[in-house]
């Protein structure tokens, strides 16, 4: 087992206690579109390069009638880097010791015109302590209503803590949620932040509030737009975009590379991969 100090025992709790809080509200509204669709569990442990035991982490799956697919992961895990990874992750270029903790959610939803959406917060030890994550919207129908009120949640979490989190989280996202070889970006952005270090304190109190906003607006948005009739026309677009989204995740995200060369879960790491798509 990890032995884990205050700072890392609290991130942890949060991150758990807000997974099992968005998986409630979530299959909540399976149950209002009348499915009795729940989260099925799998845990699943670490073997660290040195042998020695890593960690783990529970991921939650459901399949259901307004999600498609859902995943919601916490996984809490340390040791050592290996080879030269170490060297590209902040403080760790000296000692490759590390340590990490945090929630990842990706939905990909039936309807079309409910958008899909990928939410992750972290909190990273090396010889450094800091939160790190954000939250975009992926609509592959895009509605102006729904991107105004995802930004404005996050706007007064950022708001609440510091004036100049939202637009420079928010340009970060831009930059970030971007495929190149397409020329466009992943969805409609949101925010983004790595490398938030400092006080602890308050840093994991802004990490709370973006896991709060996410759990605020997002079922909102999901509510409203869950019951618009579709088209196949609709369908083919969302699997078109869905392709967009894989490429994304295999060729750029971090996240993704973090997990696979921390030895991670692979499917865990690959529950963001949307259950159909299309290309060309």
């Amino acid at each position: 087992m990890l032995t884990l100090d205050p700072e890392q025992t609290a991130a942890r709790q949060w991150f758990e206690h807000l997974r099992d809080q968005i998986c409630a509200v979530f299959e909540k509204i399976e149950r209002e579109a009348g499915s009795d669709a729940g989260f099925v569990y799998t845990g699943w442990d670490r073997t660290d390069p040195s042998g020695e035991p890593g960690g783990g982490g529970v991921r939650g799956v459901m399949k259901g009638r307004v999600f498609e697919k859902v995943g919601v992961n916490v996984s809490t895990v340390g040791g050592t880097f290996e080879s030269d990874f170490g060297k590209t992750i902040h403080g760790a270029g000296d000692d490759p010791r590390f340590f990490a903790t945090g929630i990842s959610l990706v939905a990909h939803m039936t309807n079309p015109h409910v958008p899909a959406v990928h939410m992750n917060t972290r909190f990273l030890v090396t010889t450094k302590r800091w939160f790190g994550g954000g939250a975009d919207l992926n609509p592959p129908l895009p509605i102006a209503e729904d991107t105004n009120a995802f930004h404005a949640a996050f706007k007064a979490a950022c708001d609440a803590h510091d004036p100049d989190h939202y637009p420079r989280f928010k340009k970060w996202a831009d930059d970030y949620f971007y495929i190149p070889h397409r020329k466009v970006h992943r969805g409609v952005g949101g925010i983004f932040y790595d490398h938030l270090e400092g006080d602890f304190a308050e840093n994991f109190a802004f990490t709370q509030d973006v896991g709060r906003a996410f759990l605020d607006v997002y079922p909102r948005i999901v509510r409203q737009r869950m019951g618009t009739p579709f088209t196949d026309a609709d369908i083919a677009t969302r699997n078109e975009w869905r392709g967009r989204y894989a490429e994304f995740n295999l060729v750029y995200d971090r996240g993704t590379l973090f997990g696979l060369k921390t030895g991670g879960n692979i499917d865990a790491i690959l529950m963001s991969l949307p259950p159909v798509a299309t290309w060309g």
